[in-house]
């Protein structure tokens, strides 16, 4: 290698890390473009012929704002309303009364020992409200910089989808040129990331949508409260495979027990067992065995480490990143680089060297 093909090698891994660095932080914005853009590019290609390239990729870009900004209005409003709904259920005098009973007849604490502890409770809540102010500032604070990081990802977001729809065939076509690959690897390996990538998708949102709402139907019926605030977290919980929505439903035949009686409980069980066990079993095994392979475990882990790396995002972009690994490993294992390594490196002999060579052999 000489000082020029040094000096160039060496500028690109430089820049490379720039960009990666500027990069880094927007990184979960930037995966879930790229994913949704992914996910949406069929319907472009049916918008596309009739209402124009620009267009087409604004429609789509909005519904998704739409799609995304509505439902987290939903869930929002659906979680201050449960949690007014429990603040406004606490009786504090009575909450006072039965602490003061208990104290009374489960401890037999006298009535000057019990007005004792209340006042010594209440000079440590009164020392602690100093502390208080400065925590809600710093948590203000950091909640402010926190939306405004969010704020500036959500524009990259929106911006990135709507090029990536509007010029994602051109940005493709860059990746298929750019890759140093030979061409029959390469159309394998957009292939098997394209199957594997869908067959991901569809295991994983559309078994969490079907779980989460059937288990929400099961709660409905049998009369637990706050029935849309769980069918929320059940949604959010089927994202976990094989753990999924009985961390709910199981506590719910608990409640049931105590509070309804065996009947609803059982209903709910057998409920639980029957209905929604059937759809987590054979719906993942229909679109994660038959198309990707992705064993539930290889999805836990994705769910968990992607929601470490890239916060809510990874309970999507998790699952997709390994596999989109495991079907780069899986074109890898097909064909033999080294070979093909070796063979470029030490290239055979041509004829018109030799020619060369006896070309330049004495004469007469």
């Amino acid at each position: 290698m000489d000082v020029r093909t040094a000096f160039f090698a060496l500028l690109l891994v430089v820049l490379g890390a720039i960009a990666t660095l500027m990069i880094a932080p927007l990184l979960q914005y930037v995966m879930a473009a790229a994913l949704l853009a992914f996910v949406l590019y069929p319907a472009y290609e049916r918008l596309e012929p009739r209402l124009g390239s620009k267009m087409a990729a604004l429609a789509l870009t909005l519904l998704a704002v739409v799609g995304a900004v509505v439902p987290l209005l939903l869930v929002s409003l659906i979680v201050l309303q449960t949690v007014a709904s429990f603040l406004g259920d606490i009786d504090g005098a009575s909450l006072v009364e039965r602490s003061r009973e208990i104290a009374r007849d489960e401890f037999g604490l006298e009535a000057e020992q019990i007005q004792a502890l209340e006042s010594a409770v209440l000079a440590e809540i009164d020392s602690s409200l100093s502390n208080a102010a400065e925590i809600a500032l710093l948590e203000l604070l950091s909640l402010v910089n926190t939306s405004i990081e969010m704020g500036l990802g959500l524009i990259v977001f929106v911006f990135l989808l709507y090029y990536l729809l509007a010029d994602g065939e051109t940005f493709v076509a860059w990746l298929r040129e750019v890759a140093p690959l030979e061409t029959e690897v390469r159309e394998e390996l957009f292939a098997e990331i394209n199957v594997v990538t869908w067959a991901v998708i569809k295991s994983h949102v559309l078994v969490a949508i079907v779980e989460g709402v059937l288990g929400g139907l099961g709660l409905y019926l049998l009369g637990v409260p706050n029935v849309a605030f769980w069918t929320i977290i059940m949604v959010v919980v089927a994202f976990l495979p094989a753990v999924g929505v009985w961390l709910v439903w199981a506590p719910a035949v608990g409640y049931l027990a105590m509070t309804s009686g065996p009947v609803p409980a059982v209903a709910l069980f057998l409920y639980g067992v029957t209905v929604l066990s059937i759809v987590d079993n054979y719906l993942r095994a229909i679109f994660v065995d038959r198309d990707s392979g992705l064993h539930p475990a290889v999805v836990i882990v994705g769910v968990i480490g992607g929601i470490y790396l890239l916060g809510i995002m990874g309970l999507f972009l998790g699952p997709v990143l390994l596999a989109v690994f495991k079907a780069g490993l899986n074109v890898f294992s097909r064909h033999d680089f080294t070979t093909a390594a070796a063979e470029s490196t030490h290239p055979t002999e041509t004829p018109d060297k030799l020619d060369g060579e006896t070309a330049s052999s004495p004469t007469d």
